[in-house]
């Protein structure tokens, strides 16, 4: 094996964890959520940034305001799963460039001073984060259930603000029964690799 991370860490992250749909009633506590982030911040993105915001919806009231706005076969595992988070890109996100990039504080005004670029930069960048946040759930031991089947307009109105772009919503917690679909396939190494 040519990896460094051990078998079993490999099949926690990725060969074993699966998109969890159903979920215990066991809850998901702050100090898990605090240590998924805190081990998760770490991950790379363009000139440091960190676009990716986090909502947690945790009341009974916020929980139905969020499950109107997701489609009808999400609907019943948002309302069940123990946390649900919306996670979004920060479009104004270059506003903390100076402090994220001290070797590089002008950063912000060479590159992002154009809100089209800063939307382009913060979706990807937030997106990279929104997986490294999906391995983190399953670091901790929990199961996510990342979802794009939503009103994105609904949701933002609902939860956000025009500075901030819904991504997806992720429910999270202990797997339930019959939690697995059965594993779909994936494409091979050389469908997708390409050397040059």
């Amino acid at each position: 094996m040519s990896l460094v991370l051990d078998s079993a860490a490999q099949d926690l992250l990725f060969r074993e964890a699966r998109t969890a749909n159903s979920f215990s009633d066991e809850p998901v506590t702050e100090e898990q959520v605090q240590a998924i982030y805190d081990l998760v911040k770490f991950g790379p993105t363009a000139f440091n940034q960190t676009p990716l915001r986090i909502t947690l919806v945790r009341s009974p009231e916020a929980r139905e305001r969020l499950v109107k706005h997701m489609a009808e076969g999400n609907q019943a595992k948002t309302l069940a799963a123990p946390l649900v988070a919306i996670l979004s890109a920060d479009n104004e996100f270059h506003e903390e460039l100076p402090a994220l990039l001290p070797g590089f504080p002008q950063a912000k005004d060479l590159f992002f001073t154009e809100r089209p670029v800063r939307e382009h930069s913060a979706l990807v960048n937030s997106a990279l984060q929104a997986a490294y946040f999906i391995v983190g759930v399953r670091a901790a031991g929990l199961a996510a259930g990342p979802m794009t089947g939503l009103d994105f307009a609904g949701v933002q109105k609902e939860f956000l603000d025009d500075d901030h772009t819904p991504l997806m919503v992720v429910n999270i917690g202990k797997p339930g029964e019959n939690a697995w679909y059965p594993r779909s396939p994936r494409l091979d190494f050389d469908q997708v690799v390409t050397t040059v």
